[in-house]
């Protein structure tokens, strides 16, 4: 009886961990127009790059005193639910409940 119970604990376990893992990734697809449209918007503005002291990539969960700035609305409605941040001459798109990076704009 106890490996049973100990077996089902882990399914348990390991299907809600599944379950987290699914509600928390997320990806976007940004088109080539839309990244050019970024980009400019990024040099246009004349964006003060965030300082990072390690390199950032896709999955990287960035620290609670980054600032996320919000998408414009022209950068379309894929990216409008996302937060960014301009580093390395890089465009980085941000979960912002998980402040999770999620897309980075070369």
């Amino acid at each position: 009886m106890r490996r049973i119970i100990l077996g089902t604990a882990a399914a348990v376990t390991l299907i809600a961990g599944s379950a987290v893992f699914a509600q928390t990734s997320a990806t976007i697809t940004i088109g080539q127009p839309e990244q050019t449209r970024i980009k400019e918007y990024v040099v246009k503005e004349k964006m003060k790059p965030v300082m990072m002291k390690e390199r950032v990539t896709v999955g990287t969960t960035l620290p609670a005193d980054v600032e996320l700035r919000s998408a414009p609305s022209d950068w379309g409605p894929s990216v409008s639910k996302y937060r960014y941040i301009y580093t390395d001459n890089h465009v980085m798109f941000v979960e912002p409940s998980t402040r999770r990076v999620i897309h980075i704009v070369e």
